[in-house]
């Protein structure tokens, strides 16, 4: 069916609708343009809790040590001992290659051997704030530790170990105000001076020479006693290059005789009554191996 003509006309002159054009209102501060992808906000760095010195958290001996432990701590309650000896396993030792070297210098001499193997500064630590030096006051403390902190996991620098060495002569201090500290440097490890682990017991050795007061603590190393000429470590003073032969006692107890004797006011001629020392297995060390490094 055809439309009439002036219906037609009359449609084309109608004004024509269009709908509105709707647009999107750029973003505050953003500049009309194509649209593109907002890129990620970069990731916040991870806030690291700061590392404890481990050198300074204390902690216990070994399980097959606590016995050992409790007898220090007996022979603490006694409070006979007039010199200690505190440290590891090459303190330890005095109870095996150097037992002779002991019965000659220290066994009428009440003294007393508080050397536990593995020991790093943190399980003397430990001890001491858990029974060792309760009840007695000596004379004189020969103190010598650090090596195992050296070849520890996580590794410890040479100032986190001479600050774990620093807080044991606090502790000391604050248990036995009136005793006298000789602190020994760390006996030399390895071969020759160009050995790792000697060369950061030389470092810590420079650090805590620096803790010696001249009244209470007295720093005293006597690597040299050990090594020849060149600085070399022979097997015959310490056949695993760490823990000391009879012949390396004798060597410890003759380097430091003089300060035994002006540090404790003990002349060394005279006859003390014997604490009642416990008797421990003679002390066999492990050889050292460049895997496994071996506990003192």
């Amino acid at each position: 069916m055809l439309m009439p003509l002036a219906s037609l006309a009359q449609l084309a002159s109608a004004p024509i609708s269009v709908p509105p054009k709707i647009t999107t209102p750029p973003a505050p501060n953003t500049l009309p343009g194509p649209a593109t992808e907002t890129p990620a906000a970069p990731a916040a760095p991870a806030v690291l809790a700061p590392a404890k010195n481990q050198a300074l958290q204390p902690r216990p001996p070994a399980a097959s040590q606590l016995a050992r432990h409790e007898k220090f701590n007996a022979i603490s309650k006694e409070g006979k001992a007039q010199i200690v000896f505190l440290g590891d396993s090459i303190t330890e030792g005095w109870e095996g290659a150097g037992a002779k070297a002991w019965a000659e210098h220290y066994a009428n001499r009440s003294a007393a051997n508080f050397g536990i193997g593995g020991d790093q500064t943190g399980h003397i630590l430990w001890r001491l704030d858990n029974g060792n030096f309760d009840g007695v006051k000596p004379k004189l403390v020969v103190l010598m530790i650090g090596t195992n902190n050296t070849t520890s996991n996580p590794k410890q620098s040479p100032e986190d170990i001479a600050a774990g060495i620093k807080a044991i002569l606090d502790r000391l201090a604050a248990k036995t105000p009136d005793t006298k500290v000789l602190l020994l440097g760390i006996f030399p490890r390895g071969e020759t001076p160009e050995d790792a682990n000697r060369k950061n017991n030389v470092a810590i050795n420079a650090l805590i020479e620096k803790f010696a007061d001249g009244a209470r603590v007295h720093y005293k190393d006597i690597s040299a006693k050990f090594v020849d000429a060149q600085g070399k470590l022979s097997k015959e003073v310490a056949p695993d290059l760490l823990h000391l032969s009879p012949a390396g006692y004798d060597r410890w107890a003759e380097a430091i005789e003089a300060d035994i004797v002006e540090l404790s006011a003990d002349s060394g001629h005279h006859i003390i009554s014997p604490i009642s020392t416990p008797k421990m297995t003679p002390v066999k060390p492990a050889p050292a191996s460049a895997t496994t490094p071996a506990k003192k």
